[in-house]
């Protein structure tokens, strides 16, 4: 699978736009602030059916515009696939695929999946369990749509609670019967969303490890832990328990959505002990072996966007990262990076088919 085509109507600073790609390394260069991060966040939502910054959709769209499109064309071996987004912010969110409209937005996601790298993946280690439970998700949705659909199910169902127990604290009234209620329904999609994590942990844990020695050429060990108190009681136990607790706080303080994944380094808690190159590597691994654990569970290679991460990296890592890279066949890369010269450098050692936009001002020109 690889991106053929893109292209952009009022999508964030630009008016109008269209990107032919390479199905291996596709550049985008420029200053700051210009729109290089705007085109890979375009790729992101055509296939993810919203954007990596997790912005609302209203802010995706061009100043003084009322709508947004995206047209993309994706190579999928054996046909060509047209996928268009229609976004009218806050009225209609329409997804087509070969002119033919999903009935839920769901039913999209994993159909071309894709991996983001970008600067503010350090909060995966530094952040709180949140950042971390929305790698989990993002990737087991991508590969599984029982996982996905049981997501939905449980964050809907957890959002109605929380409401609840607000409503309870300003009206000064409780019923217990009706928060048993929620209690039940959450019963089902929480065991089955961390069954299916602990699962996935088996694997990804392994890939991580590999993938880790490979950026550091075996230096240091990695380890990851999922944690959660589903493993010891069912959430309805967890419920009741908590029930004091979540009426002071007008909030669910237990189930899946408290989740976390342990990462050690040498068998110290991560988060603490890091330092900042060792972070970086771990960043970069725990992505990389996403794109890994993607690529076996949908017999394709999942889409790489690489953001301005060159910048972060001394050039012993950016030597190994590129190696990697280029030993793997990670399939189509979409880099951006402020520096020209070291692109065409990275460029030059790949020694690969690739194509180069220069972007400013919301316009993206190719020069190859």
């Amino acid at each position: 699978m690889h991106l053929q085509s893109l292209k952009l109507t009022n999508f964030k600073n630009y008016a109008w736009q269209e990107i032919s790609c390479s199905p291996q390394i596709n550049c985008f260069l420029g200053l700051n602030g210009m729109g290089k991060t705007n085109l890979l966040d375009a790729i992101y939502y055509t296939c993810m059916t919203k954007s990596h910054t997790a912005l609302a959709d209203n802010n995706l769209v061009r100043h003084d515009a009322d709508f947004f499109r995206i047209e993309a064309y994706f190579d999928m071996g054996d046909r060509t696939d047209k996928v268009v987004a229609k976004v009218i912010p806050r009225k209609s969110k329409i997804f087509e695929r070969n002119d033919v409209a999903y009935t839920k937005l769901s039913q999209h996601i994993g159909a071309f999946p894709v991996v983001m790298i970008a600067p503010a993946d350090t909060d995966l280690v530094t952040d709180s369990s949140e950042v971390r439970r929305r790698l989990l998700d993002n990737t087991l949705s991508q590969i599984d749509a029982t996982y996905l659909n049981a997501l939905l199910v449980y964050n809907k169902i957890l959002q109605q609670r929380n409401a609840t127990l607000k409503k309870f604290a300003e009206q000064r009234q409780f019923d217990a019967k009706l928060l048993s209620v929620y209690n039940m329904q959450l019963a089902a999609p929480a065991a089955l969303i961390a069954q299916k994590r602990q699962a996935f942990i088996v694997d990804f844990q392994l890939i991580l490890q590999d993938v880790y020695t490979a950026i550091n050429n075996g230096a240091e060990t990695v380890d990851c832990q999922y944690e959660s108190k589903l493993t010891d009681k069912p959430i309805t136990q967890l419920l009741d328990e908590t029930l004091d607790k979540d009426r002071h706080l007008q909030r669910t303080t237990a189930g899946i959505h408290r989740d976390d994944l342990l990462l050690r380094l040498n068998n110290y808690h991560a988060k603490q002990f890091a330092s900042q190159g060792q972070l970086k590597s771990l960043v970069l691994a725990l992505k990389l072996a996403q794109y890994e654990i993607l690529r076996r569970e949908k017999k394709m290679r999942p889409l790489l966007l690489l953001d301005d991460i060159f910048d972060k990296l001394d050039k012993n890592r950016v030597q190994r990262l590129l190696e990697l890279l280029l030993q793997q066949d990670f399939g189509q890369i979409f880099i951006t990076d402020t520096d020209e010269q070291r692109v065409r450098q990275m460029l030059h050692h790949l020694n690969t088919h690739y194509r180069i936009y220069y972007v400013e001002h919301g316009t993206a020109q190719l020069n190859n």
